[in-house]
């Protein structure tokens, strides 16, 4: 059982983070193309920042916090605001520009990372997962806490370089982008 901990461990921060991080590359360069600053501007530009905000409470508590019945709880809540926030982007953005196929794509490993990630750690906290759904023979343990073993210090700093360069930082350079371009009252 422990090989396969360790199997799935080495696929969420291995696998699974480095895709989430091009996924979310590749959506800006979708932006890019489709030039979202003349079309759906700043209000799309911020709600792609909500939903960075949103994984990001979730990506921090699964990289630094013991995965406790408290820490699922705020990983699933994450996940569900950034699904209702992707929602609303998708309809916002729907009305106003072409969502051309590629970005559909996209979109759909988007959508379907955080859940995945989710339902990894889950799996890896087996009895806190159960817990917190009032099953299973241990109590649930409702502290948000540093995790005893931490990560790596250098794949954490891979991970939040990589994170910046990525995906915080095109995103960013986006609203800026649209908030420069945006069409101003007179």
């Amino acid at each position: 059982m422990a090989d396969t901990a360790a199997l799935l461990q080495g696929a969420l921060l291995g696998v699974l983070a480095p895709v989430w991080m091009l996924a979310g590359s590749a959506d800006w360069l979708c932006h890019r193309v489709q030039r979202i600053e003349t079309s759906t501007g700043l209000r799309e530009s911020a709600l792609h920042l909500l939903m960075l905000a949103e994984l990001g409470i979730a990506v921090l508590v699964a990289l630094l916090l013991e995965t406790t019945a408290a820490a699922l709880a705020l990983m699933l809540a994450a996940c569900v605001a950034h699904e209702l926030t992707t929602w609303a982007d998708l309809a916002y953005a729907d009305t106003r520009r072409d969502i051309p196929w590629y970005e559909q794509l996209v979109h759909g490993l988007q959508q379907v990372l955080p859940w995945a990630a989710f339902a990894g750690i889950a799996v890896l906290s087996g009895d806190q997962a159960l817990a917190a759904l009032g099953l299973g023979s241990e109590a649930a343990d409702w502290s948000l806490r540093w995790k005893a073993e931490p990560l790596p210090a250098w794949y954490l700093a891979s991970f939040f370089g990589a994170s910046l360069l990525l995906v915080l930082g095109p995103f960013v350079a986006e609203f800026w982008l649209c908030w420069r371009t945006r069409p101003v009252a007179r």
